[in-house]
């Protein structure tokens, strides 16, 4: 799959956060890109506009390209209750996105290269799919050759408290996704509506 490989802070400062980093650079030049920088007349966005910048927030964000993106969002319709919720819980549930979330990693990429290295076991068994599917109960640790890699583990930041659907266990270095999480649980700042309007039209 391809991925995004340039400046992180041009994409950041088109949407005005920091989706793909901490956002420093963000305090010293918070214009959208472009000769002109905020000098540019720029027309407000319309309808689609609008909805469509939301969708590639999301890609960007998660790291997903228009197919892989289109098939969860039919996968999300096909599932009981709201749509966009079911969206974001998706891709929540996504592997490379676990690895992030559990802090094993400082960035979905590094987490998404930690999955494709075979760093990574999924109830004891090694995946290297960074767009696998999580269920409740899956256990996800380090391999136990990667696990006595100083340099590796040195990296790991730690689960951030806010994320109640998975559960870190510091001692035996594993974390297990509890159940697939609600919308207000996520940080993410998505506006999933508008791209559940703009695929239904």
């Amino acid at each position: 799959m391809a991925r995004y490989t340039g400046p992180k802070t041009k994409i950041c400062r088109i949407f005005g956060e920091p989706i793909l980093g901490n956002g420093k650079y963000l305090q010293k030049n918070s214009n959208p890109p472009g000769q002109h920088g905020a000098n540019r007349k720029r027309k407000q966005l319309g309808e689609y506009g609008l909805q469509l910048r939301e969708k590639q927030k999301a890609k960007y964000t998660y790291g997903v390209l228009e197919r892989r993106f289109r098939n969860t969002f039919e996968e999300a319709v096909r599932m009981k209750g709201v749509t966009g919720e079911n969206l974001i819980a998706l891709l929540e549930s996504r592997l490379d996105n676990t690895v992030y979330r559990l802090g094993l990693a400082e960035s979905r990429p590094a987490a998404r290269q930690l999955v494709a290295h075979k760093h990574i076991t999924v109830n004891g068994h090694v995946c290297n799919i960074p767009s696998a599917k999580l269920k409740p109960g899956d256990v996800i640790s380090f391999k136990d050759k990667s696990a006595a890699n100083t340099k590796l583990t040195s990296r790991a930041r730690g689960k951030d408290p806010k994320i109640n659907w998975l559960e870190w266990n510091e001692k035996e270095m594993k974390g297990t996704y509890i159940a697939h999480p609600e919308r207000a649980s996520v940080p993410e700042n998505i506006k999933e509506s508008l791209i559940v309007e703009l695929y239904s039209k």
